[in-house]
């Protein structure tokens, strides 16, 4: 009896410790783009104010999940026997880019919008940062975890898609500041939303063609690759431009970053 409560009491431990490798590994990468976000912003914000934002933004996994799966059902019906080019590029933007960017909007203006410390031009970044990214360490949770392959699945979302909501966050950051801060425009209105959609679209159908067309979908990984490095460096001269901005020295423009 004994010899089979040490077994099952072994399996239990395994089992735990697996569990807790397969969520660092699901949220690890999250985390660490928070601390390096954190780390650019020359005044801090405060860790109740960032831990508010990465939380609420957590919250909205489930919510636009279910969204999605209606949008989906409504666009494609319940069962799709085959999907094109066409349709994926119509779920990398309906059913997965409009969705949790406009969601995430939302939720940064719900952090921001009473926030006295929301009071420089790079808190906009800061903030979109930590929403965006406490969404996708939960969106990573449900991809990592039970996953049959789940290194690979970490990896790859560790390289490619959590990097990818940190670059969608900051463009949208960047866009609200400048509504908020410099010129409540239509066009920086329209910028807030209109960017990190189009990024975040072109990036999910890039990374989707290959259910269409397993060819197409091998160019399209070089491609997605290629997008991946110029986004980032978009990203960084969005960054050093409003940094330079609240420090009042002279504003590089985003541009002679992408070169």
């Amino acid at each position: 009896m004994s010899k089979i409560c040490s077994k099952f009491a072994g399996g239990i431990k395994d089992t735990t410790m697996e569990l807790f490798i397969e969520l660092s590994a699901a949220l690890l990468p999250a985390i660490a783009l928070m601390v390096y976000i954190y780390w650019k912003d020359p005044v801090k914000e405060p860790a109740k104010e960032l831990i508010r934002a990465a939380v609420l933004g957590a919250t909205l996994c489930v919510p636009v999940a279910l969204v999605e799966h209606f949008v989906q059902t409504a666009l494609f019906g319940p069962n799709p026997e085959s999907v094109s080019l066409l349709g994926t590029t119509v779920q990398a933007f309906f059913v997965a880019a409009i969705p949790e960017e406009a969601a995430k909007l939302f939720i940064l203006w719900l952090v921001v919008r009473k926030n006295k410390y929301f009071d420089e031009h790079i808190d906009g970044i800061v903030y979109a940062v930590y929403v965006s990214l406490g969404f996708a360490a939960i969106e990573n949770v449900f991809y990592v975890i039970g996953s049959e392959n789940w290194l690979s699945v970490a990896v790859t979302r560790s390289l490619l898609a959590v990097p990818g909501h940190y670059a969608f966050a900051v463009l949208m950051g960047y866009y609200y500041s400048l509504y908020h801060f410099v010129s409540p425009t239509r066009k920086n209105a329209a910028m807030v939303l209109l960017m990190p959609v189009l990024a975040h679209g072109i990036y999910d159908a890039l990374a989707m063609s290959g259910e269409a067309n397993p060819v197409v979908g091998t160019i399209a990984f070089g491609v997605l690759i290629y997008f991946c490095i110029r986004m980032h460096r978009f990203a960084a001269g969005h960054i050093v431009a409003l940094i330079h901005k609240d420090q009042n020295q002279p504003k590089e423009t985003p541009t002679d970053y992408i070169a």
